[in-house]
Order: structure tokens, then C-alpha cells, then sequence
């Protein structure tokens, strides 16, 4: 319809005409009251909002003598970090003459890149920037495991049979043992 038809019809409604895609060959518009409208876009985004995951850089430091349990410790906020799905940076800081060791830092954050390949991959080789070596770990998309189906119907107790007084339970149907006092 051409726009001054569709602009009179929606007046005559009592309506706004809003453009709902202009990038459509022909353009797409609708009579609807504009302040309902801009409520519902905003809306639908502050919705959006919601469920996106935003992605955190999360920093790791170690030196270049880090003992193991330390070691250790630090791999496992990281597995921890990578699980939520956040990004792992691992620092080598080298304090005065550690400096003359950059191959000990290099070494540390090339063995902790190979310790996380699991659960993310590693963003290119450890890298010097002035007193620190660094690396950038990402986690990989792991594809989750399949749900079980649930069961249709929940498992229903077997009744208990009721003993009529001529029939024999079957704990009585054992052979009684004789007590010490009767015997």
C-alpha cells in the first residue's frame, strides 16, 4: 500500500505508523501506538541482556620458581574459570635478577597451557612484554553430554500381600531354632 494510504489509514485508527524493517524490498511498516511499541522493544532487549554471558579475562600470576602445590592451586581456578567460560591469562612475573631465567617462565606457562588443553586451547605462544611473560587461554566449546529421558512413569511400590490366617509367612515358614532356655 502506498505510504500516504497506510499513513491516513493508521491516523484514522488513532495509531502511529512505524517502520518495522527498512532494509525489506518494499519497506515493512505497521500501525501500532508508538509509546507501546518503544516499551516492548525495550523490552525485548533488556531481555536479551539477560541471557548473554559476558566473557571475562581472568589473570592468573605465578613467578618462575612457583612450587608444585602452588602450581597446582592456580590450574585449578583456572579449570574452574574456563568451566564458566571465561578467559584464563597466566603471568610470569620476573623480579630483579629472575630476568636472566625468562626460559624457567616460558617453560611454566608453555606446561600450564599443556595441563589445560582439555578444557580450553591456548591463544598462541607465551609471549614477553618488559618484566612478564603472559598467555591467553580460551576455553573450547565442549559439546555437552545427551540428557538421559526421563522415565514416563514414576515406579509404583509392589503391595504387600495381605496373610490370611491359614497361609504361612514366609519368615515362619523357616525352621524355628531352639533358644538357649529351651534347650
Amino acid at each position: 500500500m502506498p505510504t500516504s494510504a497506510a499513513l491516513r489509514r493508521a491516523q484514522e485508527l488513532g495509531l502511529d505508523l512505524v517502520l518495522v524493517s527498512p532494509t525489506a524490498v518494499p519497506p515493512v511498516a505497521k500501525a501500532v501506538d508508538y509509546g507501546h511499541y518503544q516499551y516492548e522493544m525495550k523490552k525485548k532487549s533488556h531481555e536479551a541482556k539477560k541471557k548473554q554471558h559476558v566473557v571475562l579475562v581472568k589473570e592468573l600470576k605465578f613467578r618462575p620458581n612457583t612450587d608444585d602445590h602452588d602450581y597446582d592451586f592456580k590450574k585449578n581456578h583456572a579449570i574452574r574459570f574456563l568451566q564458566e567460560g571465561n578467559r584464563v591469562k597466566a603471568v610470569v612475573q620476573f623480579r630483579g635478577r629472575e630476568i636472566a631465567h625468562t626460559d624457567l617462565g616460558r617453560k611454566l606457562l608453555m606446561r600450564f597451557a599443556a595441563d589445560l588443553a582439555q578444557y580450553g586451547a591456548a591463544d598462541g605462544m607465551a609471549r614477553m612484554e618488559g618484566r612478564n611473560a603472559h598467555i591467553l587461554i580460551s576455553p573450547v566449546k565442549a559439546v555437552p553430554p545427551p540428557k538421559a529421558p526421563k522415565p514416563q512413569g514414576t515406579a509404583q511400590p509392589k503391595p504387600q500381600q495381605t496373610q490370611a490366617s491359614g497361609e504361612a509367612s514366609p519368615v515362619a515358614a523357616e525352621p524355628a531354632q531352639p533358644t538357649p532356655a529351651e534347650s
